[in-house]
């Protein structure tokens, strides 16, 4: 299997333009963004290049191979959202479906009472904001993978059931329904 043209990335090769209220410094490996919602570090593999000229960060290859190809979109992309985490921040929405679901926010926590005998906490991690409003839980903060793992993990306290419907799901996601048992049966 022949690989032509190793190291020439859509992605990685764009620069990523910065917000006038944003700065980005770069020292060795680590790339360090500050902006009106927080500051946020990375730190790019050895094979990455990250530079920092007028308004822009570019990333490029270091030194040329397969795996340097690979990491260069991805680091491009880990620090763009950086650069949109520490401007506009990111979040994410649940639901919650079933009778007597409810969630309050308790000091920092998040307490869920979805069915079991006793309430849930989840914990939020440095960084991270819980917003509840009736039957929807919001999840803030700059780290867009951060925000991804907890709303996760808030989701999976209790999935989404084909049967009925009930749990925590996303804001339009879609749960393909099962049909149940027929009750009753037919002839003698």
């Amino acid at each position: 299997m022949k690989f032509g043209n190793i190291g020439m990335s859509r992605i990685g090769k764009q620069p990523i333009p910065l917000p006038s209220e944003v700065t980005a410094a770069v020292s060795g490996q680590t790339v360090t963004v500050k902006g009106p919602k927080g500051e946020l570090t990375y730190t790019s593999h050895p094979l990455i290049a990250v530079k920092v000229e007028e308004n822009v960060i570019i990333c490029s290859v270091a030194k040329q191979s397969k795996s340097a190809s690979a990491l260069w979109g991805t680091t491009r992309a880990n620090v763009a959202n950086m650069v949109r985490g520490v401007s506009e921040g990111y979040k994410k929405q649940l639901e919650m479906h079933g009778v007597g679901y409810r969630a309050n926010v308790k000091g920092k926590n998040l307490e869920l009472q979805v069915g079991f005998s006793h309430p849930i906490t989840v914990a939020a991690p440095a960084g991270i904001t819980f917003a509840v409003e009736k039957e929807f839980i919001t999840v803030e903060g700059i780290d867009r993978a951060l925000v991804g793992q907890v709303a996760a993990e808030v989701r999976a306290v209790r999935k989404p059931e084909p049967y009925q419907g009930k749990g925590i799901r996303y804001v339009g996601e879609i749960v393909r329904r099962k049909v149940g048992k027929v009750v009753g049966a037919t002839g003698t």
